[in-house]
């Protein structure tokens, strides 16, 4: 069993199960039809006694009889019986005679009658007699009317009667039941494999998947919105998962590559620079100021890489709290307005008794990393703007500035990973900032909005859900 096809193993069990069905109706219908059979045989027996005790009459006279009428007459006592031609037959098996007190045949058939000969008469009642292994149901009824008295009539039928019809219906049931037993496991076994299809597809596309490595192939089985159909679209959501996952490790791995690439030519020109020859003590202490600086750019760069990466990666592992977002705020932009990097001025404006469920870690690396940016951006002598505002349903912290500002063409790529204006390229940023900033406000179930004037200055907005 190990070994079939799902298929086949559906197939074989429900043929056990129609086989086991078919046994049981066919069980329990040759049941209830014997029943039905004998009742039926015991039923035409009393109808035809019944209906003969109507065919007997008695006339004092013969005189009286009308000659065209009689079928059968007969002496009996001082008169004469009449009896229908009716009565000579034999009606649906059952075999209708004539009987004085003394049990004397009369007048009738009984193919048993040296067998009922010591058999009491009992008026209205069945009464059974086994011959040779077979039943035989005898009904007898006394006839009361004038004349008659003294007279019986006897039915006899044999249980055989009713074996002519259960042959004919096992008959049908021997027919018919293998061949619905077959159609059904020839039209189940064709449903079972037009329903395992989108299974086979997906089996398939997933070895398909696995000799190629092509994360872009889809399981295609049609419309529809069935077991079947939702774990096809699993599949398919799972494999646009993993295709997004591994594209962004390569583009990841790819800018890694390149950002490191510069500082690393940097240190080594430097050092074979300095090493060609003897140099001053001045040139020695240059050449290492140069080394320093560009490890400690390598340094920023690697621990952004490691964050970003444990942010991306694992952002459920960091814990949810109540954060006082109003001391957070204006705790970070306290210690941020220290800096005074440019001259610029940071000022901060917020909002008593906002809170919201969160990581403190990360929403102040948020904050910490737009203010950074307004600072990286901003102008000789200019300003930054904090501010946090909370409404009925959205908490909204947003870091004004009046830099170089951003064109609308590269509004759309600066949360890309690495990503740094060209224009406005300071080269101490590790281009991570504010796609950092992006990841954290999509964990907190937030977004960022931009609005940008290039000359002007920027506006950084995230809007978190209450």
């Amino acid at each position: 069993m190990k070994n079939l096809s799902i298929r086949v193993k559906i197939t074989l069990w429900f043929t056990a199960i129609l086989v086991f069905i078919a046994s049981c109706t066919y069980v329990i219908v040759f049941s209830v039809n014997r029943q039905l059979v004998q009742k039926t045989i015991r039923d035409e027996l009393i109808r035809t006694v019944e209906d003969n005790v109507d065919e007997v009459e008695y006339y004092k006279n013969i005189g009286k009889i009308d000659p065209q009428e009689v079928d059968y007459y007969m002496a009996f006592g001082s008169g004469y019986l009449e009896i229908d031609d009716d009565f000579l037959d034999k009606v649906n098996e059952v075999y209708t005679s004539l009987y004085n007190e003394g049990a004397t045949l009369l007048y009738g058939e009984n193919p048993i009658s040296r067998h009922t000969a010591d058999l009491q008469f009992s008026d209205a009642k069945i009464q059974h007699l086994s011959i040779h292994d077979t039943l035989y149901y005898v009904f007898d009824r006394k006839l009361t009317l004038e004349g008659l008295e003294g007279l019986w009539l006897r039915g006899v039928v044999s249980e055989n009667q009713g074996m002519t019809q259960m042959a004919d219906i096992t008959r049908l049931l021997l027919l018919f039941l293998p061949l619905f037993v077959v159609i059904s496991v020839v039209g189940g076994y064709l449903f079972a494999r037009r329903m395992l299809r989108p299974i086979q597809k997906i089996s398939d596309a997933a070895a398909r998947i696995g000799g190629s490595g092509d994360l872009k192939e889809r399981i295609e089985i049609g419309a529809g919105k069935d077991e079947l159909h939702q774990l096809a679209a699993g599949f398919n959501e799972m494999f646009q998962r993993l295709e997004n996952a591994f594209e962004a490790e390569r583009q990841f791995t790819s800018d890694a590559s390149h950002e490191l690439r510069t500082p690393v030519s940097v240190i080594t020109a430097q050092c074979e620079m300095t090493l060609e020859e003897t140099r001053s003590v001045e040139e020695y202490e240059l050449a290492l100021r140069t080394i320093q600086r560009q490890g400690r750019k390598m340094s920023r760069l690697i621990n952004d890489m490691l964050d970003f990466t444990r942010l991306e990666m694992r952002a459920e592992s960091y814990a949810q709290e109540s954060v006082d977002m109003t001391e957070l705020v204006q705790s970070v932009s306290f210690d941020m307005a220290l800096i005074k990097e440019k001259n610029i001025t940071l000022k901060c404006e917020a909002r008593e008794g906002v809170c919201m469920q969160g990581n403190r870690q990360l929403l102040s690396r948020l904050l910490a990393n737009l203010i950074s940016n307004a600072y990286r951006y901003g102008k000789e002598d200019g300003f930054i703007y904090v501010n946090l505002k909370q409404t009925g349903q959205e908490t909204e912290l947003s870091v004004s500035d009046n830099g170089i500002g951003i064109s609308a063409e590269e509004q759309t790529k600066i949360f890309r990973r690495f990503y740094q204006a060209d224009n406005s390229h300071s080269g101490m940023g590790t281009g991570l900032g504010l796609s950092m900033a992006y990841e954290i406000a999509q964990s907190h179930g937030g977004e960022i909005r931009v609005e940008s004037e290039e000359g002007k200055g920027s506006k950084f907005s995230v809007i978190f859900k209450n």
